[in-house]
């Protein structure tokens, strides 16, 4: 039983945080795993706690190469965080908790409903981040309006993401687990 429990914690934090360095290939705008992978955790591993660190940690390393290798010229030294990322953090963590809920039970239906709901989360903190205290933008209901207008062109570049690695990531610990004969289940105590 340890066994099946160590396979599966292997398995699942391996897909994760190959997910995670998938950020680094060029894709269209938002169109990442983030919230797939968040979701995948959220759904298998039974302590909170895992469901949030291994999803996070995964993508705050990705985000230290984007950041510092791949954007490096954008920002003065070695960056740990970036602007807003306490809005796009945020907004990750109550999409894991989301999908805590949501995906107690696993179907496609919950998957892509899921998908759906963790793509809206994003894009409405997200954007109210953007918003607020930004000079770009009119402190009022006017310039909120306008900071959701301007992240309309992103919106479906995560939802297409959202749902498509969604399917990649549930799909593949599916059919990894049935061909290592990992059992898949929730109820393993990892």
């Amino acid at each position: 039983m340890k066994s099946q429990m160590n396979s599966k914690l292997i398995l699942l934090s391996a897909l994760i945080l190959i997910a995670a360095f998938g950020r680094i290939i060029p894709h269209p705008y938002n169109m990442s795993p983030i919230a797939a992978m968040g979701l995948l955790g959220s759904a298998y591993f039974s302590r909170k706690w895992m469901a949030l660190l291994i999803p996070f940690l995964a993508t705050w390393f990705s985000d230290l190469f984007i950041n510092n290798v791949i954007y490096a010229e954008l920002f003065d030294g070695f960056t740990w965080f970036y602007a807003g990322s306490a809005w796009v953090y945020g907004s990750y963590a109550l999409i894991i908790m989301m999908g805590y809920i949501l995906l107690n039970t696993v179907s496609i239906a919950r998957i892509v409903s899921s998908s759906i709901l963790a793509t809206s989360l994003f894009f409405i903190i997200t954007n109210f981040g953007a918003w607020i205290g930004n000079p770009m933008y009119p402190q009022s209901f006017e310039g909120l309006m306008m900071s959701y207008a301007a992240g309309l062109p992103f919106l479906q570049g995560s939802f297409v993401g959202d749902l498509m690695y969604s399917g990649i990531l549930f799909g593949g610990f599916a059919l990894a687990g049935k061909t290592l004969n990992i059992a898949i289940a929730k109820t393993e105590q990892i």
